[in-house]
């Protein structure tokens, strides 16, 4: 007999509990059983990779092992190459139901019929499930998976279907006891994507059969630690408190970025005892240079008009234009996982803020020429005033050009100071940064590590705060100081700079740009103000 493989921290495809550590499903989502107990119809809605379709495939396992029901999740996403055409999507869809029938394993007398009865399209699905559920045994429960694929007609159609079996069962008519939406997209989206106008009731819509919309959740601090913990079990391989709590600081919780820094750490360090903060910091860092394809599906949403909307006045620190669409481009944004669920308005945890910047700022980072080891002191720690100097020399040659063409137009004195920092610390050193909207500021703290005299090991803390002097507006420079003095206090450090990038009209042209001072925070800390 082959011994069981060992279990892993999973970050492709749904998870199964013989070979990777996961949560319980009914700890996940405790709700969704009840819904399915109450004979629902309900919408469950979550970025990508966040465990939908492992929660329900085991809530599904778990509820025909009982023994009353027969509770089948199926995949529609091979639906989407049906576009409109809604028989070329019922046909998909009764298939994708059988083929997961199948790979169950269910005996005969829960199975689908082997051939579906005919019925005319916009109809099929409909007397397709009837017929299922008039010879099966037990109360039939359906997840269809990725609803999102099912595109206009035929996503109106096969839910018009669900809509009038659910309200004849009512009246002994065989369909099935409950049904779950899942995908990506709340209900509110639906609606947009079916035709239907946003944020009004249709009595006719498909949709009003719904009892709820459940989100899921991304994992507490506890849960992290649970989750690790079966790490731990297994292999006797420990997880710092400190390293948990970083994890949970980096991540926010979503979990796929909770198993990849996991996976990514023991890939690094191998069965070492104990893994440390350190450890999931170069984790981290590697994760994003390689920009997996979970960050790489998210960022590729940023130029989309609509997250645009949402993202740009995050990055720029502004308040966003509010109209009657905002709060539709705003659900859709919180639907990817971008931003927070919850005021105030900022990216979703510290990996994702960081990837959006080094993507946006990637093509300014190409115009930087300076060597990044020339701004290393001889005592090993950075040179943080030249790296202030040499921007303003970069900003004069370069910054009219890179603000025109960035798309992110006003963000773009953030972007590009960002990339500039990006390509001289980020060899040797590491940036954290915090922005969101309407804080009219964006922080940076570089962090340097460097050998001390009697060869311990250091860490350098600079601190930064940006602002724009926008037309109309004062002198950012008070508001600028009081904020820096905010930003140090929470660091502990005695002194830091403040860039202002003056953006009005009347300001005097980029050649004469790049004047120093020093000025005073209102606590009396002593700091560089550098106006470009």
């Amino acid at each position: 007999m082959r011994p069981p493989r060992a279990r892993y921290f999973n970050t492709t495809g749904p998870c199964g509990p013989l070979h990777h550590y996961m949560l319980p499903a009914a700890q996940r989502l405790p709700q969704a059983r009840v819904l399915v107990e109450m004979d629902r119809y309900f919408v469950l809605h979550a970025p990508r990779q966040t465990g939908k379709t492992t929660t329900l495939g085991t809530l599904a396992s778990e509820l025909t092992a009982e023994g009353d029901t027969a509770a089948l999740m199926f995949s529609c996403e091979e639906t989407k190459v049906a576009g409109d055409d809604f028989a070329v999507a019922e046909s998909i869809l009764l298939d994708s139901i059988r083929e997961a029938a199948e790979r169950a394993g269910w005996p005969d007398e829960l199975m689908p019929p082997d051939e579906w009865p005919q019925s005319p399209p916009g109809t099929r699905v409909r007397t397709a499930l009837s017929e299922w559920c008039r010879r099966c045994p037990r109360r039939v429960v359906l997840f269809f998976d990725e609803i999102d694929a099912l595109q206009g007609n035929g996503m109106v159609s096969i839910l018009s279907q669900l809509r009038a079996g659910h309200n004849a069962r009512h009246e002994s008519y065989p369909f099935p006891a409950s049904v779950v939406l899942c995908g990506l997209r709340d209900l509110r989206d639906y609606k947009v994507a079916s035709g239907g106008e946003p944020g009004r009731s249709n009595p006719a819509s498909p949709f009003n059969i719904v009892a709820e919309s459940l989100r899921l959740s991304d994992f507490s601090a506890d849960q992290i630690a649970e989750l690790y913990d079966q790490h731990t079990q297994a292999t006797g391989q420990e997880f710092t408190k400190d390293a948990i709590e970083r994890v949970f600081e980096l991540t926010q919780g979503q979990p796929w970025l909770v198993n990849a820094l996991a996976f990514e750490t023991i890939l690094q360090v191998g069965m070492t005892p104990t893994i440390t903060v350190g450890q999931i910091e170069d984790a981290k860092e590697r994760l994003i240079r390689k920009r997996a394809t979970h960050l790489d599906a998210l960022v590729a949403r940023l130029r989309e008009p609509r997250v645009k909307r949402v993202i740009e006045p995050i990055l720029a620190g502004d308040f966003p234009d509010v109209d009657l669409t905002f709060s539709d481009d705003l659900s859709y944004v919180r639907d990817l996982g971008l931003v927070k669920e919850q005021p105030p308005l900022q990216v979703a945890n510290p990996i994702y803020r960081e990837v959006i910047l080094r993507v946006l700022g990637n093509p300014s980072e190409q115009y930087v020429m300076a060597d990044p080891r020339s701004f290393v002191l001889s005592d090993g720690r950075f040179d943080l005033p030249r790296l202030l100097r040499e921007f303003v020399v970069f900003w004069r040659e370069h910054g009219e050009v890179l603000v025109r063409q960035e798309g992110y137009h006003e963000a773009a004195c953030q972007i590009i100071l960002m990339a500039f920092l990006h390509r001289l610390v980020n060899g040797g050193g590491r940036l954290d940064r915090e922005y969101a909207a309407g804080t009219k500021r964006l922080d940076v703290l570089v962090r340097w590590p460097y050998t001390g005299p009697e060869g311990e090991r250091l860490t350098q803390r600079e601190a930064m705060e940006l602002k724009v002097w926008r037309a109309g507006g004062n002198d950012p420079m008070p508001d600028g100081l009081a904020q820096l003095d905010r930003y140090l206090d929470r660091l502990t450090l005695t002194t830091g700079a403040l860039v202002i990038f003056d953006r009005r009209t009347e300001a005097p042209p980029w050649s004469e740009r790049g004047a120093f001072e020093q000025a005073t925070t209102p606590s009396g800390r002593q700091v560089t103000v550098l106006r470009v």
